[in-house]
């Protein structure tokens, strides 16, 4: 009886050290680590960032009361790419219609559109004259991209043949100081016409004003001035 209960007692102790041991190797064989949590994965940057909207451009355009008496809205020229950003269009290597040096929208002759844009046309039923503004918005440094493809398209545009008269118009352009960050000013002149055409391009950080007029003296010249710095004024309230 004396040695049974010996021979218990000696396994009942040998018991713990078998259980530390296996516990001692579990330890060993778990995975190691070096006690920092694995960091989450970096959200990607919004390539429209600081970039305005059409909602917030049209904001900053010259309102209605602006302009002179006998001015109305042109509804079919105005409108603006809302609250939404559409892709942005680089394509250089196109060659430009002069032509639509005449018409709203110009500054796409440069091959390169913005991701956001608001525009509004004013006519004068009685004497015909035209005050076109519009607002491009651009990502990055795109719209210093911009200026300089519009100065490379006017000289390579010094002309074209405007097909209700049927006579031959000339195209001008020299940069304006005083105007935003970078200015270029474009002039339209034909022998048929009563007056000319102006044309104002100015840039303002991420964003390029243009301006078309036809209204009063010097080619609308004045006009065209005093409109563009009405939209950048209200524009870098905006920014």
């Amino acid at each position: 009886m004396r040695t049974h209960a010996l021979k218990t007692l000696a396994v009942a102790a040998a018991l713990p050290l078998a259980l530390t041991a296996c516990s001692s190797n579990s330890s060993d064989d778990a995975p190691k680590t070096d006690g920092t949590a694995k960091a989450a994965p970096a959200k990607p940057k919004d390539p429209n960032a600081g970039v305005l909207t059409g909602t917030q451009l049209k904001k900053a355009l010259a309102p209605a009361t602006y302009f002179a008496s006998g001015f109305a809205v042109d509804p079919d020229a105005t409108r603006d790419t809302g609250d939404t950003y559409r892709a942005p269009v680089t394509d250089t290597a196109t060659k430009p219609d002069c032509s639509a040096f005449g018409g709203t929208a110009w500054i796409e002759q440069t091959g390169i559109k913005g991701v956001s844009f608001a525009q509004a046309s004013y006519v004068n039923k009685t004497t015909t004259a035209e005050l076109d503004q519009e607002i491009d918005a651009y990502r990055g440094t795109t719209s210093t991209d911009v200026m300089a493809a519009l100065r490379k398209v006017v000289e390579g545009c010094p002309g074209y043949t405007d097909t209700d008269t049927n006579s031959k118009v000339k195209i001008t352009g020299v940069t304006t100081p005083g105007l935003g960050d970078d200015a270029y000013t474009i002039t339209l002149t034909s022998d048929a016409w009563e007056t000319g055409t102006t044309l104002v391009a100015a840039r303002l950080g991420t964003n390029v004003v243009t301006v078309l007029s036809t209204d009063g003296p010097s080619d609308g010249a004045p006009s065209a001035k005093k409109l563009t710095t009405q939209v950048l004024t209200s524009l870098k309230s905006a920014t």
